[in-house]
């Protein structure tokens, strides 16, 4: 059994999805697993890892337009509001969405479908740098 694990940082524009597919692919082929699981946990509370839709943008739209109409930003019901009005919104979003993923590896690879990518989502409005561990496991 073979194990690697690498901190990828990420760099966000702000809300929205941001593809670290490739990334992590890199990151399972240099670990040299050909059979495993990878997962991938983001180190935040204000922003998620999805795997969705990557051939269309109107999904990722779709996806956060919905996350507003469950968690808007500005609700005056919020109590947590130190770093402003999209910061207990960003809470709820993470919370509905994942911090982790594992995903099989498969001959060398990570083992998404077709139409699916690995993002980080970024539940606040500003940019940031966000920490993704990535660990790699399997014979």
């Amino acid at each position: 059994m073979s194990e690697s694990q690498q901190v990828l940082v990420v760099r966000t524009p702000g809300r929205g999805l941001t593809d670290i597919s490739a990334r992590v692919a890199d990151i399972v082929s240099d670990a040299r697993v050909g059979t495993g699981l990878c997962t991938v946990f983001c180190q935040h509370t204000s922003a998620s890892l999805l795997i969705q839709e990557n051939a269309s943008r109107d999904a990722a739209h779709d996806l956060m337009a919905w996350l507003e109409r469950i968690a808007p930003d500005g609700d005056p019901a919020y109590t947590h509001t130190d770093e402003g009005p999209d910061d207990m919104p960003a809470h709820l979003r993470a919370a509905v969405t994942n911090t982790s993923e594992t995903i099989p590896v498969v001959e060398g690879r990570l083992a998404l479908g077709t139409w699916q990518g690995l993002f980080l989502v970024e539940h606040r409005t500003s940019g940031s740098s966000r920490r993704v561990v990535v660990h790699v496991s399997g014979s």
